[in-house]
Order: C-alpha cells, then sequence, then structure tokens
C-alpha cells in the first residue's frame, strides 16, 4: 500500500478535529504591538522587514501590481487588473474554467515578487497564479509573469489556482501570519481560519508573550525565579558562545561547543521542507515533535545533496560542515531584520580569516570578481518561482569532477557557462590540486542506490555507519537501503533503531516496511516510547500490523497508543486527501477494514482525482476477496485520471488474477506505456504477455526495457529464462552474463549458467 506524506512549501496550519478554535487570548498570544514597550530596537529592526511585511490586508498601501486595467494573457486565458469601489480585483479563469471577477483580499511578500489571494465564501483562500514581479524595471521587474511559465495550467489541473494544491490555508498560512489557526471543519468542509497577527510577527519564534508580559511586571527579584522569562521557547544559543580564529587555519572554532540546535529548530519550522503533525509550542519543544522534514530524497536535492527543488535551507544546511561546528542562523543572519550581518561575503569574514581566505591564493580569480566571492563559489544560487534566487545553505566545496561523474551541478559552470564540467574538473584540480575530499562524501553511495546497482548496500552501509556524516545524509542513507536489505544491512539497520540521532531512528522505522508485516513489531516496539513524536508516530504504523493475540495487555495498551498518536498526527491535516489515505492504511493494517474504507472513501470524496486513493481502496476490497468491488473502484479512477499508469497496473494484476487476461494484457500495456520510466509495468507487462504465450512479443518489450533500465535485475533474468525456454542457450547466457557484469556475486545468476553448462 502506498503511503503519502504532505511536504510543503510553508508549515501545516492548525487543526484539532472536533475542537473550537482558540482565540488569541486562550492561546496565550498577546500581539507584536505589546513587544514594543521593553524592546524597541527589535521592533524597529523588524519593521519593513520580510517577514512584517509576509501577508497584508490589500490596500493602497500595500498593493504593488499593476491593477489599472493591467492585462495579462497566459495558458490561452487572459485575465485582467483592475479597481472597482476602492478595491482590488481580477477577472481570470474560474475552477470551472468559466471567466469570473474575484476581489483580491491579501498580499503575500513583497520582494522580489508579490502574490495576490482571493478569499471565497467557505473559507477556503487561494492564491492566484499569476504575481507581480517587484524589481525594478530596469532589473526586468514591473510586470505581471505567471509562476509556471513551462507548463500548460488550466482549469482543472492540480496547479490551477482555485485548485487543492494553491490552498493558502493549508499550503502557505502558517509561515506567512503568527497563531495561525487553520479552523477546517470535516463536516462542513469549510475553512474559519484566524490568526493573532496576519504577519510573522514576535510571537511566531518566541511564542505566547501572555506570560512574558506576566514575568516583565514583576519585581526584579521575582524575576529570577523564573530562568523562562515566562516564555515557551527561550533562543539562548549564541548566549556566553564565541567564536575564535585559530590563526593557523584561519578558521573560527565555537566556544563552548552547541548544547542544542533550538533555534535552528524554531527557524525549521517554516525555512525547510517538511509536513507538520501537531500545533502548538510547548516548552522547549523540538523540530521533530511537530514536523516530519523531508531527507535528501532524489526529487528535491540532487545525488551529492545540493538543492534541486524549493526545499527552503533546513535541509541543505545540516548538512553543512557549519552546523556541524555550531553555527546557528542568527550567526550570519540578523533574526529581527533579517538581514545579513555583514555585507555580503563579509559575513563569512567573522569566522573565517580574509588574509588566509579572501586572497588569490586562495580563490584563483582576480580580486572583486564573481570569482572571488566566497558565496558565488560554496553558497552557489538556484532561481525559485521565475525570478526569486535562493542561496544553497550546504556551503560545499565545488566539485566538478562529481559532474562529470553524476550530472551534478557545480558552482563553476554556473559561472562558466560558456565550458563545460570535463574543463572545469581539469581547471579545479590544476588551481587546487590540494582540495581535501568532501565533507559532503555520500554522493557516490546514492547514485549506486539510485541506478539499483548491488554495490549500493555496502556504499549506504559505510555512510550509515559514519558518524562524522551529517545525520539527515545517514537517515537518506538508510531509506535508500530498503531495496538492497539483507542480513548485513538488517546487522545495521538494528543498530540504527538506538542511534542517538531522531532522525536516523525514524529513517531506519521506514525501512522496516520491506519486512514482512507479522515481523516488523519486534524491531520497532521498541520506539513506541521514544521521548520525539516524530519517531513515535512512524514506530506506530510500522508496529500496526502485529498480531494483537500473541500481546499481552501492557503490549496492546502501549501499542493502542501509540497508534492513536498517529492518528491524531494525521488528523491534523483533516482537509487533505493524503492524510485519510495514511489513516485508511493504517486501519487496514491493524484490522479495522470498515474504517479504512471510510477514509479512503473520504479521500476521493475530498479529492476525486487523488489516484492512489483508489488503488488503496481496491486493494482492501481484494484482499478481502471482493474483486468485482476492487474491478469497480479501479474502474471509476481510471475514469477520472485517464494517464494514471498505476491505476491500470493494479487492474491488470487484479485481471490476470480472475484469469481475464486479454482484459489484463490490454491493461498492463497501458500502463507500461503511460510510464516507461518504471521499470516493473514493464517487466510485468513483458511476464503476462510471455505467460500468455506471445513471447515474440514479451521479447519486445522486455528488450525495449532493457534499452532503458540496463541494469534491472528482473527485466534481464526474464529475458536471459526465455532464450533458455526457447532452447537458444547461448543468448540466455549472454543475458545472464550481463547479471553478473552488474553483479559477480549474483548467486542465482552464477547457478543459471551453471545449469546451462550441465545441459550442454
Amino acid at each position: 500500500m502506498l503511503r503519502i506524506f504532505n511536504l510543503i512549501c510553508a508549515p501545516l496550519a492548525v487543526f484539532l478535529l472536533n475542537t473550537s478554535i482558540a482565540t488569541a487570548n486562550e492561546a496565550g498570544f498577546s500581539g507584536s504591538r505589546s513587544c514594543v514597550g521593553c524592546h524597541t530596537e527589535q521592533h524597529q529592526r523588524w519593521q519593513n522587514s520580510h517577514h512584517d511585511l509576509a501577508m497584508q490586508h490589500a490596500s493602497e498601501d500595500t498593493v504593488l501590481g499593476d491593477f489599472d486595467q493591467a492585462k495579462f494573457s497566459a495558458n490561452g486565458v487572459t485575465s485582467r487588473f483592475f479597481k472597482k469601489d476602492g478595491k482590488f480585483w481580477v477577472n481570470t479563469d474560474a475552477a470551472d474554467g468559466s471567466m469570473q471577477d474575484f476581489e483580491v483580499k491579501y498580499t503575500f511578500g513583497v520582494i522580489p515578487l508579490q502574490q495576490y489571494l482571493i478569499e471565497f465564501p467557505d473559507g477556503r483562500i487561494q492564491a492566484l497564479g499569476i504575481a507581480w514581479d517587484s524589481r525594478p524595471e530596469s532589473g526586468g521587474g514591473q510586470r505581471w509573469f505567471h509562476l509556471y511559465p513551462d507548463q500548460v495550467v488550466k482549469a482543472g489541473d492540480e496547479l490551477h489556482w482555485a485548485g487543492l494544491q494553491q490552498n493558502w490555508n493549508y499550503m502557505c498560512a502558517d509561515c506567512h501570519s503568527t497563531n495561525l489557526v487553520k479552523g477546517y471543519s470535516s463536516k462542513t468542509n469549510t475553512f474559519n481560519t484566524t490568526w493573532s497577527d496576519i504577519n510573522v510577527g514576535c510571537e511566531s519564534c518566541h511564542g505566547p508573550g501572555e506570560q512574558h508580559l506576566i514575568w516583565a511586571a514583576k519585581a526584579d527579584g521575582l524575576k529570577q525565579e523564573d530562568s523562562s522569562m515566562g516564555l515557551n521557547l527561550t533562543l539562548h544559543d549564541r548566549t556566553g558562545a564565541s567564536w575564535v580564529i585559530n590563526p593557523d587555519t584561519g578558521t573560527a572554532k565555537r566556544k563552548p561547543t552547541a548544547t542544542n540546535n533550538r533555534e535552528i529548530g524554531v527557524c525549521a519550522a517554516c525555512h525547510s521542507r517538511r509536513g507538520q503533525f501537531k500545533s502548538g509550542i510547548e516548552s522547549d519543544g523540538l523540530f521533530l515533535d511537530y514536523y516530519r522534514p523531508s531527507l535528501l530524497t532524489a526529487d528535491l536535492y540532487y545525488t551529492d545533496g545540493q538543492i534541486l527543488d524549493e526545499v527552503y535551507v533546513w535541509g541543505s544546511f545540516t548538512q553543512s560542515k557549519m552546523f556541524t561546528a555550531g553555527v546557528t542562523c542568527s550567526d550570519c543572519h540578523d533574526p529581527h531584520s533579517l538581514t545579513l550581518r555583514a555585507e555580503q561575503q563579509q559575513v563569512c569574514a567573522q569566522c573565517h580569516l580574509p588574509s588566509k581566505y579572501a586572497v588569490t591564493e586562495h580563490h584563483q580569480h582576480a580580486t572583486d570578481s564573481k570569482g572571488a566571492n566566497c558565496l558565488e563559489c560554496h553558497m552557489p544560487e538556484t532561481t525559485y518561482m521565475v525570478i526569486d534566487p535562493r542561496r544553497d545553505h550546504s556551503m560545499r566545496i565545488p566539485r566538478p569532477d562529481l559532474s562529470l561523474k553524476y550530472a551534478t551541478p557545480n558552482a563553476c559552470n554556473q559561472c562558466h557557462r560558456d565550458k563545460n564540467a570535463d574543463w572545469a574538473a581539469r581547471e579545479f584540480a590544476r588551481l587546487w590540486p590540494e582540495a581535501q575530499n568532501p565533507y559532503q562524501n555520500w554522493t557516490r553511495a546514492f547514485a549506486l542506490a539510485r541506478s539499483g546497482a548491488p554495490q549500493a548496500e555496502i556504499a549506504l552501509i559505510k555512510i550509515v555507519r559514519d558518524q562524522n556524516t551529517p545525520a539527515i545524509a545517514r537517515a537518506t542513507a538508510l531509506s535508500e537501503l530498503r531495496p538492497f536489505l539483507s542480513p548485513l544491512s538488517g546487522e545495521v539497520l538494528q543498530s540504527a533503531l538506538s542511534d542517538s540521532s531522531p532522525l536516523v531512528r525514524f529513517a531506519a522505522l521506514g525501512v522496516l516496511d520491506a519486512l514482512p508485516p507479522e515481523n516488523r513489531y519486534q524491531f520497532a516496539s521498541a520506539l513506541l516510547n521514544d521521548p520525539v513524536r516524530l519517531v513515535r508516530v512512524e514506530a506506530a504504523i510500522t508496529s500496526a500490523p502485529a498480531l494483537r493475540d500473541r500481546l499481552d495487555p501492557s503490549q496492546r495498551k502501549n501499542l493502542q497508543a501509540a497508534i492513536n498518536e498517529y492518528l491524531q498526527a494525521q488528523n491534523f491535516d483533516a482537509d487533505r486527501p493524503e492524510s485519510y489515505l495514511n489513516i485508511g492504511i493504517m486501519y487496514s493494517q491493524s484490522g479495522g477494514m470498515i474504517d479504512a474504507e471510510k477514509a479512503y472513501r473520504h479521500a476521493v470524496a475530498l479529492d476525486p482525482d487523488f489516484g492512489p486513493a483508489y488503488t488503496n481502496l481496491a486493494d482492501l476490497y481484494r484482499a478481502q476477496g471482493m474483486d468485482t468491488f476492487a474491478a469497480k473502484v479501479l474502474a471509476e479512477g481510471i475514469g477520472k485520471l485517464p494517464e494514471d499508469a498505476t491505476l491500470y497496473h493494479a487492474l491488470g494484476l487484479l485481471q490476470a488474477r480472475g484469469q481475464q487476461m486479454n482484459s489484463a494484457l490490454e491493461s498492463l500495456r497501458k500502463a507500461a506505456e503511460l510510464q516507461p520510466e518504471t521499470a516493473r509495468y514493464t517487466y510485468v507487462y513483458g511476464v503476462a504477455l510471455n505467460s500468455s504465450g506471445d513471447t515474440d512479443k514479451a521479447l519486445q518489450v522486455l528488450e525495449q526495457g532493457y534499452a532503458r533500465h540496463s541494469r534491472n535485475r528482473e527485466i534481464i533474468f526474464m529475458l536471459a529464462s526465455i532464450k533458455r525456454d526457447q532452447g537458444n542457450k547461448e543468448e540466455a547466457r549472454q543475458w545472464a552474463q550481463k547479471l553478473l557484469a552488474i553483479n559477480p556475486a549474483d548467486q542465482s545468476a552464477l547457478q543459471f549458467i551453471e545449469m546451462l553448462t550441465d545441459q550442454d
């Protein structure tokens, strides 16, 4: 069954199923204005910052875009921006494709672009797909532009501004406002979203201020009795710390050593790619008690960990040497103005001696050129949202040699665009012959894993075991181990379940899904009481298939408590189909088939275009012997999603089990053609063709699959088997040799060749 976790651009908003919406006072929020009297300097720096202007009511003072009958055309739709009755309006395509007038209620951001929010009667607030380029005209700005210029986004598309994926209440709200309460009702499918400050105010980072105000009013002697100062979060990570530069190395070292990453966790709440599963900030709450961060997955990061998709800093920074050394966000950024603490690369000079690093001997470029700038080489930019450049915070040494091997980007070629990676690699080796090995040392292991190479297991094990490798990379290595599990890596996996890093423990639990359901509990049960909530909820879904009659009362109670916590975490996002999918999986794993069916049906009702809900519901029916119902669900899904290969594949397997081979072949063919990048679909279609007697067609399909997936063991072994069955031993032997070329220790291939030899 397929589990999906929401990893979105902004934190998920606050939602507690079947509870009333908390007001600002009930939650203890006093508003940023209450802070001004004592914190005047910080307030002044915060004013007009990106946090201050993160979200505003639309007005003449806040709207930057041209609403003077301006027109903009994209995807065959011409939108018109205008004013009426002192308000701001846009005439554009609605969810049904018709042209309608919509009032702009809020602005979203300022520089380098400003988005606009449309409010609907049911409380949904949607982000318009057309944004205003607020850069100066001389820099290409002062124009309307579409956020998806290279895609055709029309009504009904998941990226259309009126659709589920552009919903502000879920996707964006909590990172742009303070004390955001999503206020979603699952009964009416409506929102009543509230906040205490419309923008990112003091309490977004410091927590509710009411008790702090009470503390501030106390006599000095009484204040000393409360070291927390009445705050849920005490951000003292930098208090008493100093960075002393070693004149020999030219690099500073933190004294004393950092003891926590609380400040980074507070920033990560918004500056990371993650999902949220609990609201509120308890006393000194940990990031992983509220959020499920993304690992260095192939869809978000390059193989070496450089940013690919928009990932918002945390996942990059935690890969860096700076993070390991104890650097916090506010060492480089003023937390109130959000500006750098020094101009451009001068911020690096706080810890890296300019006489050693800001010299030609180090950077090998002309002074004052881009190549002499620390940021350009060690924090290259990638542009997102068409015009918004973001720097990679993994702070790595450029490695054009890795670009040659693994097609990763490198800072050298980002400047020298007229040169290729081969040139850059040669020049780099010439200019820096003593360049050290990269701190980010996992590129080869991840590349092997993602190509399906059997050597990946040993390479990944090495990364997992290396305690000097950042935890996020070790956790990613564990997740990549799943297809390669053997007794060797099983030992490493078991050790990882008790690792000191909660991120590593969390990732290890995810790999246990590869084990038979009845065996997972014995490995995961110890983590049902883990001190970190993220680990506990993952342990719950992993342990759910445990046979209850084999557990004692204490164990059953412990497991049920963790399952309840998992369900609460999923209910946090009751407005999303992904959450109901995961709820359905939990119930199906733990034997609650009726509740599982309800959850999957609810997911479909929330989003009829959500394919995984159809697949999992059909699988639920199939497991209960209700194949007719399963086929009906898959047909329903295909009717809504005629290009969804997964649905065709599931239908084909169902039809094959029912001996409907002609129908099965057609469904499996469709799946393989719709999604040729999935080797499994090609393999299964080839097997089905061969089983039905169409061997020639099977060979054709499998050979085409091999051309796309030259390291896929299933496809190669099937080709060898068919050739053997045809009596063509030589060609069968040649295919088996291809398996040995991939993995010389492949025992099945060795036995296959030995069998062919015995038959000669």
